[in-house]
């Protein structure tokens, strides 16, 4: 079963965004993606329409970062997706009247709700500056200074 890899493509662009003054184009992207302008046009409609980023048609037109990206996190970047479930699986309906089926379907209903509300909190929990963070090389640290000795 194919993976849905829209997740890990937009956090990709809005860091690549960020690393690069907030702006790019739909055909950079799709360099960077390995896919073409129209795909990116279409999965970057959801981050426009919820407010994380703005387009400009025309030449010289492109994507720009709308949000405080400071305060922008993974899940804000997954509910912007519009997923129907995170998960493939689901419950069974061969026949809804046997006691055993809906036992079933209650557990994997009950897990996957769990696994869900763990998940978007995962999400929830980790901004897109920090991930951008990550990128840069930490700052060597501060040399020390001998202390001077006493001549006594």
């Amino acid at each position: 079963m194919p993976q849905d890899t829209r997740l890990a493509r937009l956090v990709h662009v809005l860091l690549h965004m960020h690393l690069h003054g907030g702006t790019t184009t739909s055909e950079t992207i799709a360099q960077m993606l390995h896919t073409n302008p129209v795909v990116v046009r279409r999965t970057m409609a959801g981050l426009r329409e919820a407010g994380h980023v703005v387009s400009t048609g025309g030449r010289g037109g492109g994507w720009s970062l709308a949000a405080n990206f400071g305060m922008l996190t993974v899940a804000d970047v997954y509910r912007a997706m519009q997923p129907s479930r995170p998960f493939a699986f689901g419950p069974a309906s061969d026949n809804p009247a046997c006691p055993v089926e809906a036992v079933a379907n209650r557990f994997l209903a009950q897990a996957m709700d769990m696994a869900e509300n763990a998940l978007l909190t995962e999400l929830a929990g980790k901004r897109l500056l920090e991930l951008a963070e990550e990128l840069r090389p930490p700052l060597p640290a501060p040399a020390k200074r001998a202390a001077p000795r006493s001549k006594g």
